[in-house]
């Protein structure tokens, strides 16, 4: 999963296309601008599904303990999530083209760090740089998109390519991250980006146009602090939890700072002048539910894919490779139910949609939890697989226009960004939170059954199952959500052409 944004400013930005009371200019160029840009996403879908293969090796090298391996995913995504809606105010106002031609090369150089990382700390540190540059890179390439292609059909069209690129390079990414950690080395999975960054940005000079939003330039810098600190304090204290336990003063004393910091970032939003988080965006029931819900599937979705990632290497002993091509029926489930999803929507509504999804996903977890120490792929695994591709492909579509309704011009920039967001933060807590359980269930079982190599190995599976069983929880939460609050049919879709849609 990765995030997205349509974050224009303040509605203003076709004015840099075109001038005033004449039809658009149509760049001549568009269309390689659009090759630019795509590679651009490409590289940061790569890069998650990427780490989620390689991680198993990277751990193994660097000495990683079990309660801090999730920051390699957490680092990335609580930078990305937390510091997304304030990159898109960075690149309307310092213009796109600058930001985004910066956010590859610090992406670049982030991925360089990581490659060359000696120790966990380091991996961390650069894995949170690359999540601050992609909260840069990603606004500001859907933005380009948005004032590039300004006839409604190209722009179409233009989306759907963008689109494409974000549902099927996460399948991509599994491949050639088991290809690069099977024959050369985890810490390619990293280094690959370097080229491909600095490639982008320099065909990015000449071709990419510049645009920026007009008026006077505001952010909002305590909110974005806040926010941040608040999450980290959040997941370092799931991640406490896994080693001291629940009780012990350092677990509560982060947990509770977070609920300070969080609560302090909801009263600054409430009287800041230009807020990060506009509340009336996220208080509306059918945009507050689907946001909600999204950061529930966001969390147990990607616990899932870091639990099952161990389960195929650790436990059935595949290579990374094979890991790779294990998880290839999740990716063309996904981008074959999204596609169905935008067929059904206009006829049945998104409530429908989204309720059936999160219940097909809820259903493939519960099988997941009837793995074993030697579990046939084929007959217990992947049927698990497609059960939740299917639904979070006709979950997510849903869930993207939901955010969207009734939404003012002026905010819909960050409506479509949220659900992005929430993916990505509802990530990061549902992995920390999930590999605290996984811990404490494994240390449950060997305490009871000894230390013996079969003993570990199903303990193993004894904390695998226990954490999908609380991805179910989750995603469950998440259906119940959509079933109180969300009230949306047929007949409250946006009309016409909306913000793109990521599911992968």
């Amino acid at each position: 999963m990765t995030a997205s944004t349509d974050v224009v400013g303040d509605g203003k930005s076709s004015a840099a296309v075109g001038s005033p009371g004449l039809p658009p200019q149509l760049d001549p160029r568009r269309w390689v601008a659009l090759s630019v840009i795509a590679v651009a996403q490409l590289m940061v879908v790569l890069d998650a599904s990427i780490v989620t293969i390689a991680l198993p090796h990277a751990q193994a090298d660097l000495g990683i303990s079990t309660a801090d391996r999730q920051w390699v995913m957490t680092a990335y995504t609580l930078a990305f999530g937390g510091l997304l809606l304030l990159g898109g105010r960075i690149a309307d106002f310092l213009g796109r083209k600058r930001v985004f031609i910066w956010g590859l090369i610090g992406f670049a150089g982030a991925s360089a760090l990581g490659g060359a990382a000696p120790n966990a700390e380091l991996l961390f540190a650069a894995r949170a740089l690359q999540g601050a540059c992609a909260a840069l890179l990603a606004p500001a390439a859907l933005s380009l998109i948005t004032v590039t292609f300004t006839e409604g059909k190209e722009r179409a069209r233009a989306f759907a390519v963008y689109g494409g690129i974000s549902g099927g390079g996460a399948a991509i990414g599994l491949v050639v991250g088991g290809l690069l950690t099977e024959y050369a080395s985890w810490r390619w999975c990293l280094l690959v980006n370097i080229p491909i960054a600095l490639a982008a940005a320099a065909a990015a000079l000449p071709i990419v146009r510049e645009s920026r939003a007009e008026g006077k330039a505001s952010y909002d810098i305590p909110g974005t602090v806040t926010v941040t600190a608040g999450l980290v304090a959040l997941v370092y204290g799931f991640t406490v939890a896994a080693e001291e336990g629940w009780g012990a003063g350092k677990t509560i004393g982060l947990l509770v700072a977070s609920a300070v910091l969080l609560a302090a970032f909801v009263a600054i939003e409430a009287r800041t002048a230009n807020p990060l988080l506009p509340l009336r965006v996220a208080l509306d029931r059918n945009r507050g539910g689907s946001f909600l819900a999204s950061m529930l599937i966001g969390g147990g979705l990607f616990a899932m894919f870091l639990f099952l990632t161990f389960y195929f290497q650790s436990t059935l002993g595949y290579s990374a490779l094979r890991s790779g091509f294990a998880f290839l029926p999740f990716s063309a489930g996904i981008i074959f139910s999204a596609g169905l999803a935008g067929q059904l929507m206009p006829r049945v509504g998104p409530k429908l949609l989204m309720v059936v999804g999160s219940a097909l996903a809820v259903i493939g977890l519960l099988l997941l939890t009837r793995i074993g120490v030697d579990s046939s792929y084929a007959s217990q695994v992947l049927p698990a697989e497609l059960l939740i591709s299917i639904g979070m492909g006709l979950a997510f579509v849903p869930m993207s226009s939901v955010s969207l309704l009734g939404v003012a011009d002026h905010d819909a920039g960050v409506a479509s960004a949220l659900v992005n967001t929430t993916q990505q933060v509802g990530g990061s807590l549902g992995v920390a939170l999930l590999n605290t359980v996984y811990a404490t269930a494994v240390s449950d079982y060997i305490a009871d059954h000894g230390v013996g190599p079969a003993a570990q190995a199903q303990a193993a599976v004894e904390g695998y199952t226990t954490s999908f069983v609380w991805s179910a929880v989750l995603i469950g939460l998440a259906l119940v959500t959509v079933l109180i609050l969300v009230r949306a049919g047929r007949d409250d879709l946006p009309q016409g052409e909306g913000a793109p849609v990521h599911v992968g």
